[in-house]
């Protein structure tokens, strides 16, 4: 019902397991080759697990889904060789620099620059300009962060326990937290408990077109980020707080310099404008959101991060999960507001286009 988005395999037979089974094999082998033995090994256990051998003729299927995949994306600018130098950013005001303690240089820094899959091109839906450091917007996110992401026991810090288990929860791992989301959604479906939604996911090929929507409009909202990160490069609450050096003074007579002031968790290695999380947001439930024609639904998520008290959260709708995160990463002391709805918007731009036109 669906046009093909790499390579059209008439006529293709056998189990569709298999299928998909071996693709992501062959994908995965290519990527991390020093891997293959590990790879392969999962893929054989995961046949088994499911009643098949490589004799099943879904793995030549397999085969041919993932080489054209492969050849699209050669040369892609990920993982490049030899990687570029280190990118240890600006020294002025509002210029991304490495953050304490470690303060390690600018991660991925090449991630903006690569192929999108999706978007035309890796400008389009950039973010506008963050405020000035001068402005009435940038002064009410930089008092909003102080006093609520701060570490624990900070004078003047205002967090509530249950902001702090907010910020923590979506403190772990993101791209693994809605990985997780998808799959329960589709599992809820399948086991009947969820019926409001599910007459989207009839098929395989349903829960295929998903999770594949899902994850080429989050890949292409990582580089939509990682592309504002890099253009513009501006700095993290912490350096922004502390105003060590002289150049730091952003000139705004209404923010008050603490240098004692720390994250709630470390900063993260990139610059802060624009929200990888939130990026990752947008785009994951805009696409659930558009793919199940509804923005309700009763779902769960499960966190990586080991200081978060649950570790699992239930939402009735999509978009209550999307101002959770943008919530959380100012409860951690590691975004302004405006760099949080700013990725959220390109996250969600992205995804809508993807589910429009592929």
């Amino acid at each position: 019902r669906f046009s093909h988005y790499a390579v059209s395999i008439d006529e293709a037979t056998a189990s569709p397991v298999a299928a998909a089974a071996r693709a992501a094999r062959d994908v995965l082998i290519n990527r991390f080759p020093s891997q293959t033995a590990t790879i392969h090994g999962k893929y054989l256990a995961f046949l088994t697990m499911h009643g098949l051998t490589e004799a099943d003729e879904g793995r030549l299927v397999g085969e041919h889904a993932a080489a054209g995949i492969i050849v699209r994306r050669a040369g892609d600018g990920s993982y490049p060789t030899p990687p570029p130098p280190p990118d240890l950013g600006g020294t002025g005001a509002g210029e991304w620099r490495p953050t304490p303690p470690a303060l390690p240089a600018f991660s991925t820094a090449w991630l903006g620059a690569v192929e999108p899959f999706t978007m035309d091109f890796n400008e389009q839906f950039r973010a506008r300009r963050p405020p000035a450091l001068t402005s009435r917007e940038y002064t009410r996110a930089y008092d909003e962060v102080k006093a609520l992401g701060g570490a624990v026991g900070h004078p003047g810090v205002t967090r509530t326990p249950e902001q702090t288990q907010i910020g923590y929860f979506y403190s772990g791992n993101t791209i693994a937290l809605f990985q997780g989301m998808l799959r329960g959604l589709v599992e809820a479906c399948e086991m009947g408990t969820e019926q409001r939604y599910c007459g989207s996911l009839n098929t395989l090929g349903d829960s295929a077109r998903l999770f594949a929507l899902a994850n080429l409009a989050g890949a292409d909202a990582g580089i939509r980020i990682w592309n504002s990160k890099k253009h513009y490069n501006f700095w993290r609450p912490i350096t922004a707080i502390q105003q060590l050096l002289p150049a730091d003074n952003d000139g705004n007579p209404r923010t008050e310099a603490d240098p004692t002031w720390t994250s709630l968790i470390p900063a993260p290695p990139y610059p802060d404008y624009t929200s990888g999380a939130n990026g990752l947001s947008g785009s994951f439930t805009t696409i659930v959101a558009r793919f199940f024609g509804t923005d309700k639904a009763t779902f769960r998520v499960t966190t990586t991060a080991p200081q978060a008290v649950p570790n699992e959260r239930t939402y009735d709708r999509f978009s209550d999960l999307a101002d959770d995160v943008v919530d959380a990463r100012i409860y951690l002391g590691i975004h302004f507001r405006f760099a949080d709805t700013a990725a959220r918007k390109e996250g969600t731009r992205v995804a809508k286009q993807a589910f429009n036109h592929f």
